[in-house]
Formats: C-alpha cells, structure tokens, sequence
C-alpha cells in the first residue's frame, strides 16, 4: 500500500578526485583500495581531461560508514599509489545519473531558454554567484558563450570538460532563445523540503515509466514491500502502467523528481472508485524519506480528489505498518483502520469541496 515510514535513512556520501593511470587494472586497484577502508564506490565517471602522463581525474561518489573517518578513505587510495586531489561532502541528490541529468537539462532549457543559468549550476553542482560580490567563498569561473555570462561558484575547481558541457548548454539556449519561448506548465510545483533540498512535483505521464521504474529498483525490500506488500525488486510492464494509470485506467499519478529532473524520488498514486472513494498509495526513495516528501505527496493527491467529488481515501497496509495512520494525521486527515483479513484497511474522510466564488 502506501505507508511511508518518516524515519531519518543516514546516507553519508562523500565526494573524492583521483587522478588515474591509463593503464590495465588501475581501476581494479583503487575499487580495493575504497573496499579496504571500509567503503563502497557508488558511481565514478570522468571529469577531467588527460595530463601529460596519460592520467585523467575521475570523481567518484562514496559512501562512507558512519564509524569511518573519511581521512582514513584519503590515506588507503594514497597507499596504492593513486594521488587523491579531493574530498567534500555530498548528498543523495547527486545519486541520478550524470547522463541521464545532463538529457533532463536540456529537455528543461529546451522547454524553457531562461532556465539555462539555473540548469548549468545545477549540471556542475555549483551555485549562481552575484557578479556585484566581492571576493565570494569557493572557486569562482566566469562562463561567457555570446550574450550568456554566469558567474560560478562552488568549494572545488571546475575543470576543462565540465565547463565545455556547460558552455554545450548555453549554447543551446542561446539558440532556442531566438523562438518563442515555451510556458512552464503550471501544474508544476516547486517544494522545498524540510532539509533545504528542492524537488518538483508534477503530474505523471507516459513518458516517466523508466523514472518510476528505476526508482522502484533503487528502494529497500522494505520499502517496497510496504507499497506493493512484497518486495519484489522489478516490475512488470503491467505494473508500471497500473501505477501511472490506475488498476482501471482511470488513475492519477503524482511525481516527484529533482530539481535537475534526471532522478524520480517518490509517487503518489490515486485510482478513482465509482463509490466515491479513492485508493492512494505512496512510495518514496528511502534516502529522500524524512524530509516530508511523503506528507507532502499525499497531501497533493487528497487535494486532487477533493477537486474532483472523492469522498474518501482508502488504502491498505500490513498490521506491522501503521504509520500510515500517522501520516495521514500529517497531512490534514482523520483517518481510522481496521484489521481484516490480515490487512489493515485505513478509511481517511476528506473535506468537502469549496463552493466556487467564496
């Protein structure tokens, strides 16, 4: 069903820059290296051009156990030899795919040139500094393609190859911006989490079965086995329609992606009854759990079955998952459950729609 547990999931990520020889099994080394000290690589890709000597800077996502000084990462990647130029703090919302990010840009300044600032700070995890700023904090880069100047900042250098994929984005938008420009659609919505991050909710279409799937693959057995209770680790083809059109066709789904775009954190689903009621469920990424995301959801799907006459959510659940209860209180609602069959049925009365006019 849809219960969400609100527990914080620690996810301590840490950013690192290796500079690499191009030579058979040096990739095999640092991965023992990052293993020895107790870590786990989670994704590497290249981010700097080849030095003279062939090497290249790779960055690589790491997770890092809580009991681990990161130090202690530095020191084993040093001992095999592989020189470490970095080491800053990341978070979960740099786990989606740097391709896959880099495609949502551009579908975003594609559909809207004047996003392209905000899309390139988001493509090089920087931020837009104030070109009136004195001296700011960080590396700073000025990037110039035509009329576009941005004025970049961030806690570590940028090199040749990101910023030739930055000035490939302003480029784009300086083309596109000779079109009309496109509206944003208003059904999109800003939220602003309770940590500081941001992700946008939007209606779910067609289009976001591979986001929905690979969202589903990325959550706990325990996640999943809270939403579908089982925790099945793919879905079928038939599932996923189920979950962007309802068991009958006639559902709504509410997504929500980061602010890049690439990575889809959680879905709310609504599959509308001819009783005047409708089934929810919700699922949501447990490094994105706690922040309230879920509340968050839920309260937009129950705002979209007040608009349209729904009299009541329903939903189920294990007898060992009652935090939907919880959760339901969270967003506004008087819920009450009762057991049957094994299965907890949450029965949540929403409110009457307000009269047009007042």
């Amino acid at each position: 069903m849809g219960s969400v547990p609100e527990e914080v999931v620690a996810v301590v990520l840490w950013r690192v820059h290796v500079e690499l020889e191009d030579r058979p099994g040096r990739l095999g080394e640092l991965a023992t290296a990052v293993g020895t000290a107790g870590c786990n690589i989670i994704s590497l890709h290249v981010v700097g051009e080849p030095a003279d000597d062939g090497s290249v800077t790779d960055e690589l996502l790491v997770r890092v156990p809580d009991p681990v000084d990161p130090t202690a990462l530095v020191d084993a990647v040093e001992k095999a030899g592989i020189p470490c130029t970095l080491l800053v703090r990341a978070d979960a919302t740099e786990l989606s795919d740097p391709a896959t990010t880099a495609l949502a840009l551009a579908r975003m300044v594609a559909a809207d040139p004047g996003s392209a600032p905000r899309a390139v700070a988001t493509m090089l995890r920087a931020r837009l500094v104030d070109p009136a700023a004195v001296d700011p904090a960080g590396h700073i880069h000025t990037l110039r393609v035509g009329a576009q100047q941005l004025r970049l900042g961030r806690a570590w250098p940028f090199t040749a190859t990101e910023l030739s994929r930055a000035a490939a984005l302003l480029e784009l938008a300086t083309q596109l911006a000779m079109r009309a420009p496109a509206t944003v659609q208003s059904t999109d919505r800003i939220l602003l989490l309770r940590d500081g991050s941001e992700v946008r909710m939007r209606p779910a279409g067609p289009s976001d079965a591979p986001l929905v799937a690979a969202l589903h693959a990325r959550c706990s057995p325990e996640a999943r086995r809270s939403r579908f209770l089982s925790p099945t680790p793919r879905l079928a083809s038939g599932q996923l329609d189920e979950l962007l059109h309802g068991e009958t066709g006639t559902g709504q789904a509410v997504v929500a992606v980061t602010s890049d775009g690439g990575s889809a954190v959680g879905l709310a689903n609504l599959d509308l009854h001819g009783d005047g009621s409708a089934r929810f469920a919700l699922l949501v990424e447990n490094a994105w759990q706690g922040r309230g995301l879920g509340t968050a959801l839920l309260r937009r799907v129950s705002d979209m079955a007040t608009e349209q006459g729904v009299q009541a959510l329903t939903g189920i659940a294990r007898p060992d998952e009652l935090g939907v209860t919880r959760l339901l209180r969270r967003a506004g609602l008087r819920p009450s459950a009762e057991i049957v069959d094994g299965e907890v049925r949450v029965h949540a009365p929403l409110p009457a729609p307000a009269a047009s006019g007042t």
